[in-house]
């Protein structure tokens, strides 16, 4: 039996691992295999200082990949184990990881590998997730509640939320290297990485989601006019901001979004509000823990006429993906 996986089967899985939601589409991880292990980096040339200034939101984005990679991995019969930081002297080496073939592939280890390409993130307003309480008691037993604690915030929290996401968007607007990022990474696409326009939302449609990041305006006529949100609202939180926590947090929220995804909901993360203390603080607030809010997640229902959007660029397998084991000198990576 072949106990390692081949290089196919390993440049497949990180290519899909790079369909993880990152800010702003920034992709802040790179890859290394070497024929028996495959490590996982923060690429922290890819992070955004002026926004993720500790850098909490680059570790979240590596470890929502890191769990699309599980998933693929599991999809092409192979199970991973992981060493979280194995390296005290590299606070950039997040993950070194192993591989066991799997006795079996479950049909919904391949639907959860397919949600990977379905997912995207929808900022338009959203109707209520049907079916959302039967859904919530599946996906709390798909990920151990130590690696991320996940709170439903009632509906008369909302205006609350609100006026915290008002507060954040006023603290930022005359902060100009936060305005100075936000305009290099959205709107526009270069290199691969950064946010098209035509996933950003009009003024008009930003009035029916007040919990929104305020991106640069769209100049897009109203996709779903008049509507006003009423996605489902969570919250994932954490015991600390320590680095592990982080990371573990990401691979929570990787199996939050593709299960939504599997549900056939439509998603869209939310972290402007987890970063700055202020609106943060309101957040936790609201779930009544004394937990740290690390990431929003609006979860609802598209209209079936929405129309799929083109998928988001991702950056070239070259780019986050480096081969160094025996006969890698003999591939060559799109």
């Amino acid at each position: 039996m072949t106990t390692l996986p081949t290089y196919e089967v390993v440049e497949s899985a990180v290519r899909l691992a790079g369909r993880a939601p990152s800010l702003h589409n920034s992709q802040p991880w790179r890859w290394v295999f070497d024929g028996y292990q495959l490590q996982l980096f923060s690429a922290r040339e890819r992070m955004l200082p002026a926004t993720d200034t500790l850098g909490r939101q680059m570790i979240i984005s590596c470890g929502i990949a890191l769990g699309h990679l599980r998933t693929a991995l599991a999809a092409a019969g192979w199970r991973i184990f992981l060493a979280r930081f194995p390296d005290p002297n590299r606070g950039d080496h997040l993950a070194a990881i192993r591989f066991t073939p799997a006795p079996i592939v479950t049909d919904a280890e391949r639907d959860r590998a397919a949600a990977i390409t379905q997912r995207h993130t929808d900022r338009l307003p959203l109707a209520p997730p049907n079916g959302w309480d039967e859904f919530e008691i599946v996906l709390r037993s798909t990920f151990d509640p130590a690696d991320g604690v996940l709170d439903v915030l009632p509906e008369d929290k909302r205006p609350q939320l609100a006026r915290a996401s008002e507060l954040t968007a006023s603290l930022r607007r005359y902060d100009s290297s936060y305005q100075h990022e936000l305009r290099w990474w959205t709107g526009h696409v270069v290199a691969d990485t950064g946010v098209p326009a035509e996933t950003l939302i009009s003024p008009e449609e930003r009035v029916g989601v007040p919990v929104g990041r305020t991106f640069p305006a769209a100049d897009i006529g109203p996709r779903r006019p008049g509507a006003v949100d009423q996605a489902t609202i969570l919250v994932l939180s954490t015991g600390t901001d320590q680095h592990m926590d982080l990371l573990r947090c990401g691979e929570v929220l990787s199996t939050v979004l593709l299960e939504c995804t599997l549900a056939g909901y439509a998603t869209c993360p939310l972290t402007h509000l987890t970063e700055i203390p202020r609106s943060r603080a309101v957040v936790a607030t609201l779930t009544g823990r004394k937990q740290l809010p690390q990431a929003l997640i609006r979860v609802g229902t598209a209209p079936e006429s929405a129309d799929r959007p083109t998928p988001t660029p991702r950056l070239p397998l070259a780019d986050i993906l480096e081969l160094t084991g025996p006969g890698a000198e003999a591939r060559t990576l799109p």
